[in-house]
């Protein structure tokens, strides 16, 4: 007698089946990028005031479907910081096809090699699951990773992406290893910035595990604008210019309060 799916062992990783996808409103939220755009172009006097690099290089990666001019924003932001930023440059974003990550392993191990110092990475949406998976094989060659609205905790359903993300990849976002593998915090200073209004992403896929080098930063942002928005961009700056030996995590105290959510914050 032929079993039915109910009698079918589940190997699913099954923490946090209860997060559901961003709902319609959010998803309607995510107008806003063209405002966030606006709002970074008139802020940029107010950015480049902030502390200067170390001239540390910083690789930059797309999101799903997009390509480098859509962190060009962002990568020029902190080339006027002093930062050496590369873009990922292959293309659009279509997922972790046949020798995509391998190329991205190779950039790493380049750059770290031409500075002679470990690469910042830095990852948008599905972007930053590339850059915590090089983190997690070249940690010698990371110096620390940023992440903005990726999904690396939950269930691939509780964004509402899963589907283009299968199309555009042709690979199944259900892998119980994948998910298991995407989970695991890589073992340098990790940085999440996330939105509890992100449309694309549930917020709660986005935060880390407690852990003496890694944070969780709030922001208020659409998914889709968040690589130009100014106070992510602000976050991201504060981060970099940390030594990388005396990382810490990012203090939402004073006039930051108003703007900011941390893990401390919400203790």
């Amino acid at each position: 007698m032929p079993r039915s799916k109910r009698d079918e062992p589940n190997d699913d990783p099954a923490p946090d089946d209860d997060i559901r996808a961003p709902n319609a409103f959010l998803m309607m939220l995510e107008g806003r990028a063209p405002w966030e755009m606006a709002a970074m172009l008139a802020a940029l006097p107010w950015l480049r005031r902030q502390p200067r690099g170390d001239g540390h290089p910083v690789l930059v990666f797309p999101g799903m479907g997009a390509n480098d001019f859509t962190t060009a924003p962002l990568r020029n932001f902190l080339d006027s910081l002093g930062y050496v930023t590369q873009s990922w440059g292959q293309g659009f974003n279509f997922g972790p096809r046949n020798g995509v990550l391998t190329q991205c392993a190779a950039d790493v191990r380049e750059m770290a090699q031409k500075h002679g110092q470990p690469v910042s990475l830095i990852g948008w949406s599905l972007g930053g699951l590339y850059a915590r998976e090089m983190a997690k094989e070249l940690p010698d060659d990371t110096r620390c990773v940023i992440t903005l609205g990726t999904p690396f905790t939950g269930h691939p359903r509780a964004t509402n992406a899963w589907r283009v993300f299968e199309l555009l990849s042709g690979q199944s976002a259900h892998d119980p290893a994948m998910i298991r593998r995407l989970r695991t915090t890589p073992p340098v200073p990790t940085t999440s910035i996330y939105s509890k209004t992100d449309g694309i992403v549930a917020w709660r896929c986005s935060i880390n595990p407690p852990g003496p080098r890694t944070e969780n930063i709030e922001v208020q942002s659409s998914h889709c604008g968040m690589g130009m928005n100014p106070l992510a961009l602000y976050a991201i700056s504060d981060r970099l210019v940390q030594r990388s030996s005396e990382w810490q995590a990012f203090d939402p105290n004073g006039a930051r309060k108003w703007f900011y959510r941390t893990d401390a914050a919400n203790t």
